[in-house]
């Protein structure tokens, strides 16, 4: 589950920036509490790209390596959409779930 949730918040990430460098996803998924390594999000970028849900361009820099930039695909952008629909329905069902339990308890 937490690599559906990941991959979620990381192609939300980009889709909402339109294009994003990998060391902004790390910035923006710590910002949110969400404490990735490099180690993790490196190989996620690379399987993603490989499904063909994210594209790239290199650009030059002028303080070090060229990086590179990622942006949705389409295929991403529609993957991004059912995921987002997935996530609401589950928080929806979970919600349910603990109200019921809530007023159960209180009965």
């Amino acid at each position: 589950m937490r690599k559906g949730v990941l991959e979620l918040c990381i192609l939300s990430v980009i889709g909402k920036r339109n294009e994003v460098y990998a060391s902004d996803i790390l910035h923006e998924l710590k910002q949110a509490q969400l404490i990735v390594v490099e180690g993790t999000l490196y190989p996620l970028l690379t399987r993603l790209k490989n499904d063909e849900l994210l594209s790239y361009r290199w650009e030059e820099s002028k303080s070090g390596p060229p990086r590179k930039y990622y942006q949705l695909t389409e295929k991403g952008h529609q993957l991004l959409h059912s995921l987002k629909t997935g996530w609401h329905e589950l928080v929806a069902a979970v919600e349910q779930l603990i109200e019921t339990s809530k007023k159960t308890k209180n009965l």
